[in-house]
């Protein structure tokens, strides 16, 4: 495997941000969420549960609804009053405009997808009409007394159910008035002094109200008679989140304690025509409010204050030992947020709100394989770069040298100059920037730092000349596609005549800098590259997929190399078909010019080229003890892949000079440690 020396960090503080709320679009199998700083993220559940696009928040945005119409667009709402379309190819707000009701706390769309309905502070439900380029104000239903706090349109999209304190009220659409209110009983004798706060509604084709409360009940309402069918008390604290499954026999339900129950339109009795509502399943995989649940063909998934969405397998649904029936828990982004400056040993780490610089540690002592070495020098904070206005940092690098700094967010990018002497750190700022710079889905700097590779919100790439007195706009490479999708990863080669960009329609294009010309198209694969590096000896191009695929291209042939069509034969081991994760980053040893590293959340692997493929039904042996294995068991246990999963969860992994290894973590435990804390829960014996 190689051996060699271990930077663990443990000291990049990253904190994500809890999920308010989510929808699925069934149509486009992907799911869209919204966090608690005003970021949106997409998911592709049919590419292996992808997280294929970021939008970065914003401080003045606080989100409290998401919805889709169609496959491509996609609208929020919330607190500041304003709803918002998103460009989901520049992957930044279309346009916002005010619904004048004051803060917006719930919105649905119709089945027509025609009409959205928003709930407002003022007690108004506010009509617009979904037009193709825009929504437009259409009228107000009557205003009632109390905010609006959840509301669902009956299929038809001649009604709407609207909750709030105490209270549900069924709305002619097309009149405007309140035909139904219904009163919500406020639980227990000892809470009826406090207001039952009606989180979720929805409205059953066949007329039933789905409604979940603070009191901890799901109740079923007859909404032509505005009566009770059935009470169910899920929990002693507040239902926060309803979903309805797209055939309507199944609804799932999430509270405040981290418990998911799931309902199903079943009959009570084999044989019995009549069907009711059973509970037939309980989730435990949260700790806080579960603010969000949706239920898709195979899954429940939900999300909440303890950051992570889970997408739980409905084994009934699904095929066992396949993709699907396994539990899935994303809580790290799909993307590296470090960066690496090897020659001065330096890690630059990405937070939405700051950029941090940080300087390794070090030893001086000589150990024994598997020892944890003393520090003599300790890390140190070197600089902390805070953004300028609201908008949340997208994108970041640092140059190899350590000498630049480079981020953007969605309005704008900054490009600082370092000077580190000893203990002395200078930053300057780069005040005249090309014009052509506005804003970045992904920046890179050449090997020899002088030159900044920027992939623009028009999916083009700019090349930019850096020197101490000037910045300077050289070229602009355009995709022979013609592709709007945006870039999401780029790659230069080490010897500065090669650079690579992949973009959401899975094109891999590579250019050539010296002639500054398109050179040529990898061949499309079906599924997103997460991660991909360029050989800095062979110039071949490796490329991983977000399905776990692995393909090597050799540029300047313009076609896969053998290694490549062999391990699309052969396979590798079966142990990497379980990575739950994709692959976010690829590194070399340049001590070694066959191995690779790289890395997703669980583990780092070292696939060495020069040994033969391992397949996928071959034994696996471990070698992350190779002392311990004799002489002649050695080249039998001689893998090409060697995997480690000693530390975890991994943000980055990449090798240093003279044969350091930097690993940095985020421990769970830490993430936890800074949540608030969750409802306190009676256990048994305490």
């Amino acid at each position: 495997m190689g051996e060699f020396k271990v930077h663990r960090v443990r000291f990049f503080d990253f904190m994500p941000s809890g999920i308010r709320c989510m929808a699925f679009n069934s149509k486009a199998d992907r799911l869209a969420l919204a966090r608690l700083d005003g970021s949106v993220e997409i998911f592709n559940f049919s590419n292996n549960y992808f997280q294929e696009k970021v939008i970065p928040g914003n401080d003045s945005r606080s989100i409290e609804a998401i919805c889709w119409v169609g496959c491509d667009r996609l609208f929020t709402a919330g607190l500041n009053g304003e709803v918002v379309e998103y460009d989901l190819e520049r992957l930044c707000p279309k346009y916002t405009l005010d619904a004048f009701g004051g803060p917006i706390w719930t919105a649905a769309c119709n089945s027509a997808e025609t009409h959205f309905a928003f709930g407002c502070e003022d007690g108004s439900v506010k009509l617009f009409e979904i037009l193709p380029d825009k929504i437009q104000f259409e009228r107000n239903l009557d205003r009632q007394k109390g905010r609006i706090l959840s509301l669902s349109w009956h299929k038809s999209g001649t009604l709407i159910a609207a909750g709030s304190l105490d209270v549900i009220r069924v709305f002619d659409v097309k009149s405007g008035h309140s035909v139904q209110r219904i009163l919500v009983d406020r639980g227990p004798a000892g809470t009826r002094n406090k207001d039952c706060v009606v989180w979720n509604v929805a409205f059953l084709s066949d007329y039933t109200i789905v409604s979940g409360d603070s009191a901890g009940k799901v109740q079923l309402w007859d909404a032509n008679k505005g009566t009770l069918i059935k009470t169910h008390l899920v929990s002693k604290w507040d239902v926060l989140s309803l979903s309805v499954s797209e055939n309507e026999d199944s609804i799932v339900a999430g509270t405040s304690e981290g418990m998911v129950v799931q309902f199903q339109l079943l009959s009570p009795t084999i044989g019995d025509a009549e069907t009711q509502w059973i509970r037939t399943r309980t989730f435990k995989h949260h700790t806080h409010d579960v603010r969000a649940v949706t239920e898709t063909r195979t899954a429940v998934v939900s999300g909440g204050l303890d950051t992570q969405l889970v997408i739980c397998p409905l084994m009934d649904k699904v095929e066992v030992k396949s993709s699907e029936s396994v539990l899935r828990k994303v809580i790290f982004p799909h993307r590296s947020l470090v960066s690496c400056a090897k020659k001065p040993s330096l890690l630059l780490f990405q937070f939405p709100d700051q950029l941090e610089l940080w300087r390794l540690g070090g030893t001086d002592t000589i150990g024994k394989p598997g020892e944890s070495l003393p520090v003599t020098r300790k890390p140190e904070k070197l600089l902390q770069l805070k953004r300028k206005g609201d908008d949340h940092i997208c994108c970041s690098t640092i140059s190899e040298c350590g000498h630049w700094i480079a981020y953007s967010t969605v309005s704008s990018i900054r490009l600082y100059q370092l000077q580190c002497d000893n203990n002395n750190i200078s930053i300057s700022k780069v005040s005249k920037l090309p014009k052509v710079l506005r804003s970045a889905h992904q920046l890179q700097f050449s090997a020899d730092s002088s030159k900044l590779f920027v992939a623009s919100e028009q999916a083009t790439i700019h090349v930019i000349s850096l020197s101490r007195s000037e910045c300077k706009h050289v070229h602009t490479f355009k995709p022979k596609s013609g592709s709007s999708a945006p870039v999401h990863l780029l790659a230069a080669s080490a010897d500065g005549q090669w650079l690579t960009s992949a973009n959401r329609h899975c094109e891999i294009n590579v250019y050539n800098l010296k002639k500054l010309k398109h050179h040529c198209m990898v061949p499309v694969y079906n599924s997103l590259p997460s991660a991909m590096a360029i050989h800095p000896e062979t110039n071949n191009l490796l490329v991983t997929h977000a399905d776990q695929q692995m393909f090597e291209f050799g540029i300047v042939d313009k076609q896969y190399t053998d290694w490549s069509r062999k391990l699309q034969k052969e396979g590798l081991h079966r142990c990497r078909l379980k990575w739950g994760t994709p692959v976010t980053h690829i590194t070399f040893n340049p001590q070694a010019p066959s191995q690779v590293i790289l890395h997703d959340m669980h583990m780092f692997c070292i696939i060495d080229q020069s040994l033969p493929l391992d397949g996928l039904k071959a034994q696996f042996y471990s070698q992350l003890t190779p002392k311990d294995t004799s002489e002649t068991d050695k080249p039998r246990k001689n893998n090409a892949l060697k995997i480690c999963n000693k530390y975890q969860p991994l943000l980055h992994v990449n090798l240093l000079e003279d044969d350091w290894l930097v690993v940095v973590e985020r421990p769970l435990i830490d993430i936890h440690s800074q949540l608030p804390a969750p409802v306190r829960q009676k256990k048994f014996g305490t």
